[in-house]
């Protein structure tokens, strides 16, 4: 699944990919397809907008106003012009370099565009972040994962793209993300897939679902995580895995687009090589996948970070059982573990890394951790006073179950 030139909408194949049910198959049009980074996931996007025939449903962190961004805003826009219903959410913060000029091309066409907590909003205590990556069409096709929109997700010649993935999903379960979207009542579907939509519980009950899988694991655990600053719990899930005997390898960002980000996670290595971990960091291009899998039976990937701002951000997170999925994140990870480099306990305990560089790490996660604390805090009484006021748009697109971050 190595990257490729953007391609022709009109050339992709509809996937018909079937997923289990209680030991038999669903109908032939529920499927999942894991996409991997912009050159897979952009042309299929594009041609679901092009195809939409009612609503469209996009949120995403990083909107991108040139390249690839601006085939995204010309493709809504003429989804808006033949009557489809277009609602597009890009955040402020992670789109403070284009949003506005976004949002007027978008509402100028007949969308629905909201930016969703402006940079302003940062001065009256709005520091929450919309962080998630969703494309939803007609209630039929759904996109998610943690690829933004912008050309960092294409590689041209030699130059790789972001490391990254996000899933194709049709049937049943994209009804059920639109009525979570829409805050309509809705039951679980029953599939081998799964979508969680972190409301004002924070990102909490996401990392759950982590430890969870975590705890489960007999034979190894596969995690590629480009923003990996877990807290203590999710550091002893991961060590006493190791410790009982299961594979634990860790592929981690080796370049990162975050200042004093890789810092923060290197002063992590000592405790996680001595329990048994091994580290790998990718340094051909920025890995900004979030993904995991365990024991070839379980597959998380969303936009959910295992680090103190995804607790407290709008995140999403998919969970998916389906084995030939599954097969292909752990063959994805696999790949970039054979180009990445091994991270040593000798090399963790060099004198640079003990005397400076573990404890400007440890400062950078500690400053971290307070902030995301400070903010989860902050979160719950704004939450408070929102819901004792009526219902607002904004509201009922992002804070409900269907809110200087990485991205």
């Amino acid at each position: 699944m190595g990257s490729a030139p953007i391609t022709s909408c009109e050339e992709l194949p509809v996937p018909s990919v079937a997923l289990t049910v209680d030991g038999g198959l669903v109908a032939a049009a529920e499927s999942v397809e894991l996409l991997d980074g912009g050159a897979q996931a952009y042309p299929r996007m594009l041609l679901a907008i092009a195809r939409a025939r009612r609503t469209v449903h996009l949120e995403v962190y990083a909107f991108a106003s040139l390249g690839v961004g601006a085939r995204f805003v010309a493709e809504l826009g003429r989804a808006a012009r033949r009557g489809v219903a277009v609602r597009v959410m890009i955040d402020g913060w992670g789109s403070a370099r284009g949003g506005r000029a976004i949002a007027a091309a978008l509402d100028h066409d007949g969308c629905a565009v909201q930016i969703y907590n402006r940079l302003l909003s940062l001065l009256v205590g709005r520091f929450v972040r919309n962080h998630r990556k969703i494309l939803l069409v007609d209630d039929e096709v759904a996109f998610l994962g943690g690829i933004n929109i912008g050309d960092e997700n294409l590689g041209e010649g030699e130059r790789l793209g972001w490391a990254d993935l996000a899933l194709e999903i049709r049937g049943p379960q994209c009804a059920h993300l639109g009525q979570m979207i829409r805050r309509e009542p809705h039951r679980p579907v029953d599939s081998s897939l799964r979508i969680f939509l972190c409301g004002l519980g924070g990102g909490w009950r996401l990392r759950r679902r982590y430890l969870r899988a975590f705890a489960s694991a007999k034979q190894r655990i596969h995690v590629a995580h480009g923003y990996f600053l877990p807290d203590h719990g999710v550091v002893r899930a991961l060590t006493a895995a190791a410790r009982r005997g299961v594979q634990v390898r860790l592929l981690l960002a080796g370049r990162s687009d975050v200042l004093f980000a890789r810092a923060a996670t290197r002063s992590l290595h000592r405790r996680l090589l001595a329990a048994g971990v091994h580290i790998h960091e990718w340094g051909a291009s920025v890995l900004h996948a979030k993904v995991a899998t365990v024991d070839g039976r379980r597959l998380l990937v969303g936009s959910f970070n295992l680090d103190p701002f995804s607790l407290v951000n709008l995140e999403a997170l998919v969970e998916v059982d389906d084995t030939r999925v599954i097969e292909q994140a752990e063959a994805w990870i696999q790949t970039h573990f054979a180009s990445s480099r091994a991270m040593t306990s000798v090399e963790a305990t060099t004198r640079l890394r003990r005397w400076l560089l573990d404890p400007l790490g440890r400062l950078v996660a500690l400053l971290a951790d307070a902030i995301g604390r400070l903010l989860a805090s902050h979160k719950m009484r704004q939450a408070s006073l929102d819901y004792s006021k009526p219902s607002r748009p904004e509201a009922q697109m992002a804070d409900a179950p269907p809110s200087p971050q990485s991205k």
